[in-house]
């Protein structure tokens, strides 16, 4: 029996970890290992007891990306076929970036190609001083388009000229520079640095992290209006009067836990 490609597990503390669990292909994806990460995604989004999700890897590789006889049965394709197959990564990519709940990347080795958007999709992402990246789709005459978008909002525009053109290699260093990680840390520190990253996460209202990050995805990039003004207002209104926000203000005022970190 074969072992699973994508391994999902939760904890009792609300901790949903997606581990790539195939580390003799240094766990490069194909169109069976997408299906499976966007079942798995889909299934988190509508948890609510799953307060964040990790995303990581087994063996010495987060991800080579995309797996060598996929690609080979791509270039058999049609052009039709070329897109419904991008679809279904680009589907799984925006529903990983859509997660209501805080994700963080475990980037333990290289990460190449279409791995760069899976970090590019997480909140955060935590990296070996070993890490490895790689934009390198133009050194087989194709373009990183799929995971463009998502590349673009983490990267930049500047960096993202450079290296989606060039398609040169960049350490861990380089990547905390340019925003697509959130740390570097020795490889045998990132366990502890992905705990405390979700202490932090946990020890905050269930409830107003989910907002806190969908604030960040409908204000991001917008010009600053009356109208924007305005949802901002009834959005702080609205958390305010809800259970979890008088909670968070009595326990606050009161000098004492509130109820989430009790119960966790």
């Amino acid at each position: 029996m074969s072992k699973p490609t994508v391994l999902v597990e939760s904890n009792s503390r609300g901790i949903a970890t997606v581990t790539l669990n195939r580390p003799d292909k240094h766990n490069a994806f194909d169109d069976a290992i997408i299906a499976e990460l966007r079942t798995a995604f889909d299934q988190l989004a509508g948890s609510e007891t799953v307060r964040a999700v990790v995303l990581a890897s087994t063996g010495k590789s987060f991800s080579a990306g995309a797996d060598l006889g996929w690609m080979q049965r791509m270039a058999e394709y049609d052009y039709a076929h070329n897109l419904a197959d991008a679809r279904l990564l680009a589907g799984m990519l925006k529903s990983l970036y859509e997660l209501p709940q805080p994700t963080i990347a475990r980037v333990q080795g290289a990460a190449f190609g279409g791995a760069v958007g899976l970090v590019s999709c997480c909140d955060m992402a935590v990296a070996s001083d070993r890490a490895s990246f790689s934009l390198s789709e133009v050194k087989i005459g194709l373009i990183p388009a799929t995971i463009s978008p998502f590349v673009i909002r983490a990267m930049g525009e500047r960096a993202c000229r450079r290296y989606f053109i060039t398609g040169e290699r960049f350490d861990a260093r380089r990547a905390h520079q340019l925003g697509l990680v959130s740390e570097v840390v020795a490889e045998e520190e990132m366990d502890s640095a992905v705990a405390a990253m979700l202490e932090h996460v946990l020890a905050n209202g269930p409830g107003a992290v989910r907002a806190a990050k969908q604030l960040v995805a409908d204000f991001a990039g917008r010009e600053i209006t009356d109208a924007l003004a305005e949802d901002s207002c009834e959005r702080i209104a609205r958390i305010r009067v809800s259970d979890e926000g008088q909670e968070g203000l009595a326990a606050f005022l009161n000098k004492r836990t509130p109820a989430w970190l009790s119960r966790s």
